[in-house]
């Protein structure tokens, strides 16, 4: 199986956007659900944004209305706007077969920051 390899971390300042992507070749979107997870200091992973079996896009909280996760034919997507310090963090892209969190593959992460 392809990896899956996360781009576009960086640092930002606080109200700035972001986009994040992953290769997703070799996990076809009617085979996948895929999404996006972080991880913060001291904090448990977490999931971010996830396109489910339906097509239907799942939100935290917390992201919910800055975030849009997509999935065109071999990247998804996290556009991250109006970034707040709390979404620092490592990203990591996922993609589960037949919408299994059983049979998730991960990507290595990549590093958010956002400063005041």
């Amino acid at each position: 199986q392809e990896p899956l390899v996360e781009s576009g971390g960086g640092s930002v300042q606080a109200g700035g956007p972001l986009r994040l992507s992953c290769m997703t070749s070799g996990y076809a979107s009617n085979k996948y659900c895929t999404g996006w997870f972080r991880q913060s200091p001291g904090k448990a992973r977490e999931m971010v944004a996830y396109k489910d079996s339906r097509s239907h896009r799942q939100y935290a909280d917390s992201v919910r209305g800055r975030f849009t996760v997509s999935h065109t034919k071999e990247t998804l997507t996290l556009q991250m706007n109006n970034l707040k310090p709390a979404d620092s963090g490592t990203y990591f892209c996922v993609a589960d077969e037949y919408c299994s969190d059983q049979r998730r593959s991960w990507g290595q992460g990549t590093q958010v920051t956002v400063s005041t």
